[in-house]
């Protein structure tokens, strides 16, 4: 599905990632956890393929496809899925828009109207949204919790094979996580879990249900330590001084 290889990164004069590995085969849900600041965020970045962020060596393979230099849109359209913490509004352009061009992108053929809005209905049904969203600017005026429900919208039309989640819980309340993550996984699970997930998290909370088949601690750059959901449990106790070689 997806492979990071001694990959380092950049913005602007700042190193971010150095001899950063990765490996998420096909099914497997990885959470990668650090403090704040650490550049946990900057390898979503890498792997949406923003211009910002300088890769300076290393590749990232998807689907045995080198995608080190290729765009953002053609990653999408290639089944790899951001859900940012902070979703940007778009004014102007409405969701139901925006999901039947990026649906005509990746089929390469325009979308069935029909067959378009039975399912987008169906969606918002699923996931308890007005049907007035579809017709709404993107993220537009919109809450924090109401954002997130949109881009599992986005999720749920654009059916993604590798998701990842840049700090899902920020901004939202126990029950909102709760609804979310449960989505989340309710997509996984229909997906006959083939999908590959990425969470990118400070808290463990969201790992209580869309739970890890490994954790990733992310220190000096890059990945330091793997282990299971315990890790994660034992830094919400203590905290990310943890000594992780006590962990091994």
């Amino acid at each position: 599905m997806l492979k990071i290889e001694n990959l380092s990164l950049k913005v602007e004069d700042k190193e971010l990632l150095n001899d950063f590995n990765l490996n998420i085969k096909d099914g497997e849900i990885h959470a990668i956890m650090g403090p704040n600041g650490i550049g946990k965020s900057s390898i979503c970045k890498a792997i949406m393929g923003d211009s910002k962020y300088i890769i300076t060596n290393g590749k990232i393979i998807y689907n045995d496809k080198d995608i080190t230099n290729v765009d953002t849109t053609t990653r999408a359209q290639m089944g790899i899925m951001l859900i940012n913490q902070s979703p940007l509004a778009i004014e102007g352009v409405s969701n139901a828009d925006m999901l039947r061009m990026a649906l005509a992108n990746r089929l390469g053929h325009s979308v069935d109207l029909y067959k378009f809005n039975k399912k987008i209905q169906e969606v918002c049904k699923k996931l308890d949204i007005p049907t007035s969203f579809i017709h709404r600017s993107i993220n537009d005026g919109m809450s924090g919790g109401e954002r997130k429900k949109n881009e599992l919208m986005h999720l749920w039309m654009l059916e993604p094979s590798l998701i990842i989640l840049d700090e899902l819980d920020s901004g939202l309340d126990v029950d909102a996580l709760k609804v979310c993550a449960n989505s989340i996984m309710e997509y996984y699970h229909e997906k006959n879990e083939k999908i590959s997930i990425l969470i990118i998290t400070h808290h463990s909370n969201i790992l209580d249900i869309i739970k890890p088949n490994f954790v990733h601690i992310i220190k000096d750059k890059h990945i330091s330590f793997t282990g299971d959901i315990n890790i994660a449990k034992k830094i919400e106790e203590n905290g990310f001084n943890l000594d992780l070689g006590q962990m091994m």
